[in-house]
């Protein structure tokens, strides 16, 4: 069976190539009529695109980039697997760039991608970012970007989330109905868009069962895991009337159990924790570990398919393309009632 390049294909069409190449990428920028008579035009003809060409041509480098805070996090590993899916769908490659949760770690990452490396970006957001400029540079050089789990409000673009507020909610509010009253809350951001929501559902499931809202049970566990775990001991030492924890993340879920292992609180007869987690093994933690689980695979791959409409397409990523999917409350014998 004989082939067809593009120069021949748009030839036979009567058209420029760059016209037939764009309408074959199914780009907006050509009328759907066009797009179509071009698409059936070339199946007609047995055309088959040179990929290597065409990278070469349009400063294509099919690899996307995904910037993650942190990998010993089951939550981004499942929902790498998500991107990669879609990104092996769209024949890309996928680099991954990690901050370890460093604001100016992030800034350089950034830096790096604005040199045409990538043809767009994945991101979940360091706790330690404070300034979403350096993203903004990254925009303004036309690479799309899309945020997950972790992102910034103020930012022009689009983000694929869990139900942050309703879970926090649901959480704090399991604690109260399983006899918890002095529920420490572990953040993991006070500037974050995850932080912020999170606290704020903690606050509203007290308020709305007339539990005076107290900061000083609101714990910031930015940092290494030996510094949170200080940082928690220190503070039920500093409050022994604490009987709930609710984790803001998987790591905080995990040095509270430390935390309150080294300090002899049984664990949930003295406290009560529940986390956000999505780790496989909660179910096997002594005692298991109440969790909200979050759709991370969705979520990635949610994300991966925004950005690919966006690179294939050659479309604008817009705030108005955000997701926020729903997480699940799953009990079990952390929060359990004696």
């Amino acid at each position: 069976m004989s082939f067809v390049n593009l120069k021949q294909l748009a030839g036979e069409l009567g058209l420029s190539s760059s016209t037939v190449s764009r309408a074959m990428r199914d780009s907006y920028e050509i009328s759907t009529a066009t797009r179509e008579r071009v698409q059936t035009v070339a199946r007609q003809l047995n055309y088959q695109p040179n990929p290597f060409a065409g990278s070469l041509r349009n400063n294509v480098t099919k690899t996307i980039g995904v910037v993650l805070p942190q990998v010993d996090n089951h939550f981004f590993s499942l929902a790498i697997n998500g991107i990669e899916e879609v990104a092996q769908q769209n024949g890309y490659h996928v680099l991954i760039y990690l901050t370890h949760d460093s604001g100016e770690q992030e800034k350089a990452v950034a830096k790096y991608l604005t040199g045409g490396r990538v043809d767009g970006v994945l991101m979940a957001l360091a706790s330690g970012t404070r300034s979403v400029a350096h993203l903004e540079k990254l925009r303004q050089r036309g690479l799309p970007l899309v945020l997950f789990d972790r992102v910034s409000d103020s930012l022009n673009t689009a983000t694929v989330t869990t139900d942050d507020y309703t879970s926090s909610y649901q959480a704090t509010e399991h604690l109260l109905r399983a006899g918890s009253r002095t529920i420490a809350h572990l953040q993991v951001s006070g500037t974050l868009s995850i932080g912020n929501k999170r606290l704020h559902g903690y606050m509203a499931a007290l308020h709305d069962h007339r539990i005076p809202y107290d900061a000083g049970l609101v714990l910031n566990g930015s940092g290494s895991n030996a510094d949170s775990l200080r940082k928690i001991k220190n503070l039920l030492q500093q409050r022994p009337d604490i009987d709930g924890i609710f984790a803001s993340v998987e790591r905080l879920a995990l040095s509270s159990y430390q935390a309150c292992q080294q300090l002899g609180r049984a664990i949930p007869q003295d406290i009560k924790i529940v986390g956000f987690s999505n780790m496989e093994t909660a179910s096997l933690l002594a005692p298991s570990l109440t969790t909200i689980t979050q759709p991370a695979y969705a979520i990635g791959k949610e994300a991966a398919r925004i950005l690919f409409q966006s690179i294939i397409k050659h479309k604008p990523v817009l705030p108005a393309h955000s997701m926020v999917l729903k997480s699940e409350l799953v009990a079990r014998a952390s929060t359990a009632t004696l």
